[in-house]
Order: structure tokens, then sequence, then C-alpha cells
């Protein structure tokens, strides 16, 4: 059966380290489980391709079974992939293990996507290395499936050129303060009108807790969000949560306003506790109480 979203990425075990000392170590993590759960969470049939060292949670790879996403695309390996995440004010730095895989020896490849997930209407790219990503995109983009893209290395004046091939060939881009080294977030149309090409149809501009730009290429036109949380535990996975949601959206065929809402609300489960202990525990019911009570306007 093929699933109408895949999130392709990693499956990490995290150990968090915030500015102000507070530390959470052997948390199950990864782009792509707060992805697929987010998609679980709106009734998005999902897949997963990724990678798993054997000290990756078993009991979380099996609540994502429960919650129908499936991990035929995921593929075991014999090493830890295990990461620090070192969070410094606003931006936050992955660096993985000595002894770990690098980021692209834990990123999947074109062959590790089952050939009857390629019909799937949507795949989303979670952040890895360029190189990683460029190849994956490039083996994606013959098939009818729209392509999200959210990148890992930074966006820069002096590396645009080299990412203008994976750009051109995504529908929708997502950038933060780690990924957009150029231009100014407070006067985004010039930035976002000069990285707009190809097949871009959404560049979306992830500003935390300032919430965010959404550009629409072919209307030419700038939409902002404002983020909305009954409580901050630990942000990561937030701008995973929202990516997804908002695919979430589209892939029901609602126009962004309401796509955004979606968005917010997943993003909102994802930081109300540490990891994704929040989305694990999340149910349909709650998110859509929680988006009719948010967004009943």
């Amino acid at each position: 059966m093929t699933p109408d979203l895949v999130v392709l990425g990693n499956l990490l075990v995290d150990d968090i380290v915030f500015a102000d000392g507070r530390t959470r170590m052997g948390e199950a993590g990864g782009a792509t489980l707060y992805g697929a759960l987010t998609a679980t969470l709106w009734g998005v049939p999902v897949g997963i391709a990724s990678l798993r060292g054997p000290e990756y949670p078993q009991r979380v790879l099996d609540a994502l079974a429960a919650r129908g996403a499936d991990l035929a695309g995921v593929t075991a390996l014999p090493t830890n992939l295990r990461t620090w995440l070192l969070y410094e004010g606003p931006r936050r730095r992955l660096v993985h293990h000595l002894d770990s895989p690098t980021h692209t020896q834990a990123s999947p490849v074109p062959d590790g996507v089952p050939a009857a997930w390629r019909a799937a209407r949507v795949f989303h790219l979670a952040p890895m290395p360029l190189a990683v990503q460029h190849d994956l995109v490039a083996s994606l983009t013959g098939g009818p499936g729209l392509v999200s893209l959210d990148p890992h290395n930074p966006i820069e004046a002096t590396s645009l050129d080299g990412w203008r091939p994976v750009l051109d060939r995504t529908d929708v881009l997502w950038l933060g303060r780690e990924e957009l080294e150029l231009g100014d977030e407070d006067d985004p149309l010039p930035t976002l009108r000069g990285l707009a090409g190809g097949r871009l149809r959404f560049i979306l501009w992830k500003r935390g807790p300032r919430g965010g730009w959404l550009y629409d290429v072919r209307a030419d036109r700038l939409e902002s969000w404002a983020p909305r949380t009954e409580a901050v535990v630990d942000p990561t996975g937030a701008g995973d949560a929202f990516a997804v949601g908002f695919l979430c959206g589209l892939l029901h065929g609602e126009p962004t306003t309401q796509a955004l809402g979606r968005a917010v609300v997943s993003a909102s489960f994802a930081v109300e506790d540490w990891g994704a202990a929040a989305l694990l525990r999340a149910t349909p019911e709650e998110a859509h109480e929680r988006l009719r009570d948010w967004f009943r306007a």
C-alpha cells in the first residue's frame, strides 16, 4: 500500500543540552519521528524512510506502528546513531557522537525508498546534508508527488549556486535561523523572491516564538502566522511537527491559512514535554479540538 506522505530523514537518539544547564539524555528523536507522529495525529497515511541503530527504543517504533505508520522503509544498522543537540539561545547545533556514523551515513539513500511508495502524494525531506538531499530530490521529482524540503546546510550567498539545482526541483521549502544566512527576516520579500524559481510553490520562513512567514510564489503573496501553545518544555521537534502539520493540511485540500492552523497546533503538542512524549500521548480528537478552539473563526 502506498502512503499519502513519505517522511525521509533520521531516527536518532538525542542527548539534549540547554544553555541554562538543563540536560536530557537518551531521548528518542530524529526529525522523522516528529514528522511521522504528526501525520498520524491528522489521520494521514505515512511511511518512514530512515535508518535506526540498535539502541533506538523499540517501544517508540512500536507506538508509531500502532498509530498506523508504515516502517517498511526503516533499515536497521549495527551501529548506534546518537547526537548532541546543543541549544545556544535561539540557535541549535547538532553534533554526532564520535563513535557514531556521520550525518550522511545515518541518512537514507534513494534505493531506501520502497518502490511502491514512489506514487506517494507528498515526500518530505527532513534536515540532512545537501549532497544527500540533492540525490533524494533528483530521484523523486520524476514522480507525481509534491516534494517538501527542510535544509540542514545553510543557504548563504556563497552557497546559493550549489543549492539552486535542489531548490528548483522542490515544491515546498522550509527555512529557519539555522538554514538561512542571508536577508532580513523582518523584511522577507526581497530574500524570498530571490530564492524563487523552478517548481517552488511555497517558501516558509520559521522564526520560532516570533511565528513566521509563508510566501506563495505563484501569487507573489506574503502571509504570516503566530505561534500558540499551552506550555513550552522542550522545543525539539517543533519545526518538524509544524512542517508536517502544514503538509497534512495541503493533503486535506485546505488553503494555506487553514493548513497553517494545523501546523501551529502540531507544533504546540511537540513543545509541551520532553522529546516526543507529548506527541506520543496526543490523540486525533485532542488535535481537532485544539484546532477548533484556536482557529474557530
